[in-house]
């Protein structure tokens, strides 16, 4: 595991190189694990929802049709062009740039969703995202993890990030779902 989570200039070069780096728009993958996301909300509907990491705004954009408000934030502010051009006409979504832990929104949240993002972080910022995500989580609020299962490249894998996650926040969150396919995972946690 590396000391530190990955700079916000290795994702702006990836999107320097390409407009989907990872085939968000065009993927069966993407799609399917999208609509697992979705499907894994234990609610209709959300107040308030935090998604970090939202790169180019594709599962953005099937989150919001389940918000009153959406914040999604990325650190790539190429990424987040594309993703503010997706959602022009969408007026309950908030795009912004964002280096999580370090910086972090006011407020709380009744759904935070952190898809593909927290093997890039270090373990030390993983421990801050994890205290932050308490502070910001409302009462009744819920957290959703997916993660890639392959190999990342990254500070961690999907499993030890979201093992880890679970493990820091387990004495205040719980885990009510867990799924696993041959290629991510998904984990939903409520208060």
């Amino acid at each position: 595991m590396r000391d530190s989570s990955t700079p916000a200039g290795y994702f702006e070069s990836l999107y320097a190189r390409t407009d989907d780096p990872w085939n968000y728009s065009t993927s069966a993958y993407e799609a399917a694990k999208y609509a697992a996301t979705c499907a894994a909300l234990p609610q209709a509907r959300f107040a308030r929802a935090f998604e970090v990491g939202c790169s180019i705004g594709v599962l953005t954009s099937h989150l919001a049709a389940r918000c009153d408000h959406l914040l999604a934030v990325d650190m790539s502010e190429t990424a987040l062009a594309r993703a503010r051009a997706a959602l022009a006409d969408v007026s309950h979504v908030g795009i912004a740039r964002m280096c999580i832990p370090r910086e972090w929104p006011p407020g709380h949240f009744d759904l935070m969703i952190f898809s593909e993002v927290l093997y890039y972080l270090s373990q030390a910022d993983l421990v801050r995202t994890a205290a932050r995500t308490l502070e910001g989580l409302a009462d009744d609020g819920v957290v959703v993890l997916v993660h890639w299962l392959g190999e990342t490249g990254a500070a961690q894998s999907g499993d030890q990030a979201a093992t880890r996650f679970i493990a820091y926040t387990g004495r205040r969150l719980r885990v009510i779902r867990q799924q696993r396919t041959p290629r991510y995972r998904l984990d939903l946690l409520s208060r």
